[in-house]
């Protein structure tokens, strides 16, 4: 296998993200918290990753844009529309599995 550029990687990246965002927008069924104590990140840890990286690169983003960005559409309108009350199972295990700071 040849050696890619630097900006195939990127594109590749680019593509790979963008892929995974329309899969997690076609499956609004599963819940971040789910997501969160099965793979350690969840939408909002994408929506906080874009943000760090729009500030990194000098961009003016807010965090409801970035949310946007990840969701297709407001964060309130997603949440309304596709997220349930946790159950207690799933809160212990988030507690159990949380990132720790």
């Amino acid at each position: 296998m040849s050696e890619l550029s630097e900006d195939d990687v990127t594109k590749l990246e680019a593509a790979a993200f963008r892929r995974l965002v329309s899969h997690l927008r076609n499956r609004p069924e599963t819940q971040n918290i789910d997501l969160m104590n099965l793979a350690g990140f969840c939408r909002n840890c994408l929506a906080n990753w874009y943000l760090d990286a729009a500030q990194q690169a000098g961009l003016p983003l807010s965090k409801d844009q970035s949310r946007q960005a990840i969701y297709g559409m407001p964060y309130e309108d997603w949440k309304r529309l596709n997220q349930s009350e946790a159950s207690e199972t799933q809160k212990a295990a988030f507690e159990t599995n949380r990132p720790k700071e």
